[in-house]
């Protein structure tokens, strides 16, 4: 009797048939004459000698490598020529599945799940290619997307997800109007949002975010922008409410993060166990005070509301939420001084929604009106790694640290903006070692495997 059997010409390589995404193992590289940034105390290591090898900094020396270990197998080296080794940027607060290809934002809230799934990998290496190495999602990103990043199904960056932000019903995101008489059943899901009322839902359904892989919860604590209903000095939840969830996020080693814009929204959420406040807009003394006795994170998104201004995307939200729009851009640079001037910790934020996402640099071009350059970039590198307790092996370019780190032409020292023009002056950008983005003929793109698996 016949068999039938196939014959291949070669062993098959089953693990790149079964995960045909999986990155090659990093490449080793040697950087001469770099000139290291430390976000520490912004000094500069100059004319140093970097090794990147197994995807992490191995070494940083004065002296140059060995002629041997310049002839190592596999190994790329390269003179820098006093080029500057900045370690990768951290976006705090986006939102992934706001996605391009909208002109309003009622059609983001009402888009199918699918098209904000498909559409998300081009926001990510969008923010690649911008230096943003790692995104802290605020709301909607779930972890199938993480997990893509993660694996190289899409090149992007590391990702830290809210999930689902929770907020109460009638509070901000909650999509549903005054004519919507409909009532949501406990924990319902809305896009970004669940919706959640009292102690028992408060605790299920932040238990349901972590069990669904969030790395940290988000509440929505008060009145919001893009809510057309309501005002921003609305408190939701109640104390009690509050408190559950910061315990259930404590449990797992995790914290709860709130937006909230007036103090009396601010000092609710940080006196009830909040450990991230989101934009801040209104924060007065007291509140900052309070905020930087308990160590409370603040996170600024001021680049959000500057985009809604300009000619053409003037129309993107609501009249009713332009008018509060306003409003929160005139005080927003107000809220920084007042934060710094009490000791708050500072992180960099865009909150960019829909076609606003290319303006993600901008925010440092705002900063500067309030912040030094080294304020703005520790906002950016070392002050979010110690908020997701990564600051032992992200947010810096020092031996033992994960390779994630940019090649810049010039000193964002003496020019913050500097990393505002990222096709001038970015030239590469690397992640666990990987070159991801490279505007630089020197290094060659290795973040995906030849596409050859027979």
């Amino acid at each position: 009797m016949d068999s039938l059997s196939l014959k291949f010409d070669h062993e098959l390589d089953l693990e790149t048939i079964i995960t045909p995404w999986k990155l090659p193992p990093q490449d080793t590289y040697i950087f001469t004459n770099a000139n290291v940034i430390d976000p520490i105390d912004g000094s500069i290591q100059h004319n140093v000698t970097v090794r990147l090898a197994g995807g992490v900094v191995d070494s940083i020396l004065q002296a140059k490598p060995a002629d041997g270990k310049q002839e190592e197998e596999n190994v790329t080296c390269i003179d820098l020529e006093g080029k500057y080794i900045l370690p990768g940027l951290w976006d705090c607060h986006v939102h992934l599945l706001a996605v391009q290809g909208f002109t309003n934002f009622d059609d983001i809230l009402n888009m199918t799940p699918g098209t904000g799934i498909l559409r998300q990998p081009e926001i990510g290496q969008a923010m690649l290619d911008r230096g943003f190495t790692t995104v802290r999602d605020c709301g909607g990103a779930l972890l199938p997307i993480k997990k893509a990043f993660e694996d190289g199904v899409f090149p992007g960056p590391r990702l830290f997800i809210s999930g689902r932000q929770l907020t109460q019903s009638g509070g901000s995101g909650d999509k549903r109007d005054a004519n919507d008489e409909s009532e949501c059943c406990g924990g319902a899901k809305q896009l970004s949002c669940r919706i959640v009322d009292g102690v028992p839902e408060c605790l299920k359904f932040a238990r349901e975010e972590i069990r669904l892989g969030s790395d940290f919860i988000k509440i929505m604590a008060g009145g919001a922008v893009s809510s057309g209903s309501g005002a921003l000095r609305d408190i939701n939840f109640t104390p009690e409410e509050i408190r559950a969830i910061a315990a259930v996020a404590s449990n797992v080693g995790t914290f709860v993060t709130a937006h909230a814009y007036t103090p009396d929204v601010i000092r609710q959420a940080v006196e009830n166990g909040c450990l991230g406040i989101e934009h801040g807009n209104f924060l007065d003394k007291p509140t900052a005070e309070l905020m930087a006795q308990k160590g409370v994170y603040l996170t600024p998104t001021l680049v959000a509301y500057a985009c809604c201004t300009i000619p053409g995307f003037d129309t993107f939200i609501s009249p009713d939420s332009m008018k509060k729009l306003r409003v929160v851009l005139e005080a927003g640079l107000q809220s920084i001084r007042v934060a710094k001037e009490a000791g708050v910790t500072i992180c960099f934020g865009t909150d960019l929604l829909g076609p606003t996402h290319f303006a993600q640099t901008k925010e440092f071009q705002i900063r500067k009106a309030v912040q030094s350059p080294l304020e703005i970039i520790q906002s950016a590198t070392i002050n979010p790694a110690r908020m997701m307790k990564r600051q032992d092996d992200l947010g810096r370019v020092a031996p033992g640290y994960i390779a994630d780190l940019l090649i810049l032409n010039a000193n964002p020292l003496e020019d913050i903006t500097v990393l505002d023009r990222p096709d001038q002056h970015l030239l590469a950008v690397f992640k666990e070692g990987r070159v991801m983005t490279s505007r630089w003929s020197k290094l060659q793109v290795r973040s995906r495997r030849p596409k050859n698996i027979m």
